[in-house]
């Protein structure tokens, strides 16, 4: 039995050595080809190499100012995350227990899905702050896919849990927290994955186009109106660096979250 387990220990850890390397080829193959192009440009200004760009970076990774500018560039992008989840996983619910609700937010997010950013960052210009706009981006941008997600979780749900539920005569609220939560929060939860690195993405193009104060995005339009190309690649370094490690923590929380009711089931 110790062979078994030793052995299946072995091969999954062999299996992430895999995937780990055949990453690591990945990257440097992509980071060749950057090399490439920015030595066949041959002009940094235009386009800079990743050395550049890496040690350009590296330089903001060492001062307080970078991490205060990430950090609340963050707060605002999680709020609206946060706040988007809550309200996704709300109507999702709604919209299975009341379908006349469901065919009335239906077209809301349909419309939200289909609306460029652009469109929206525009439109709540002159009635949001420039600090508010970023926040209220990245909830659109999670909404939809939560409700959709927390839906769908209704609809793949067992029939045979609430037949037992039944059965047992077990309370509607009980049954609820006990039998449909745990199954529908991995629908949910595997949406806030997806949702996650879009809020961030769109959070930051907010803050380009609202120029709102001490956020990555403004940093981002300062590098291009002032030319700095260099710094517009550290910077999108940065943003895409931290989108990874964000996804990445949800990944963890998420697994952790699965195998801990594996356990109890």
């Amino acid at each position: 039995m110790r062979a078994e387990v030793g052995h299946a220990e072995n091969t999954k850890a062999t299996r992430i050595l895999k995937r780990a390397a055949i990453t690591v080829v990945a990257l440097i193959f992509w980071l060749f080809v950057w090399y490439y192009f920015a030595k066949k440009t041959g002009n940094e200004w235009i386009l800079p190499g990743p050395a550049q760009t890496l040690s350009r970076l590296w330089e903001m990774a060492k001062t307080s100012e970078f991490y205060r500018i990430m950090g609340l560039s963050f707060l605002r992008v999680f709020r609206g995350f946060l706040t988007g989840m809550i309200y996704g996983f709300a109507l999702g619910t709604l919209s299975h227990y009341i379908y006349p609700f469901r065919a009335l937010v239906s077209p809301m997010m349909s419309v939200i899905r289909a609306t460029p950013v652009a469109s929206f960052i525009l439109a709540v210009y002159f009635w949001m702050t420039t600090d508010e706009i970023p926040t209220f981006i990245s909830i659109l941008m999670v909404l939809p896919i939560v409700w959709q997600n927390t839906v769908l979780g209704f609809e793949k749900k067992d029939p045979k849990l609430d037949e037992m539920a039944k059965a047992f005569r077990i309370s509607p609220i009980r049954a609820f927290l006990r039998i449909d939560l745990p199954q529908i929060l991995s629908y949910t939860l595997s949406a806030g994955k997806t949702a996650l690195g879009l809020a961030w993405k769109a959070g930051v193009a907010a803050e380009v186009l609202a120029s709102t104060k001490d956020s990555v995005g403004f940093e981002i339009y300062n590098s291009k109106y002032t030319v700095e190309t260099i710094d517009l690649y550290a910077w999108t370094c940065a943003i895409i660096l931290f989108s990874v490690l964000l996804e990445k923590l949800f990944s963890a929380l998420f697994s952790g979250r699965r195998k801990k009711h594996a356990d109890r089931a």
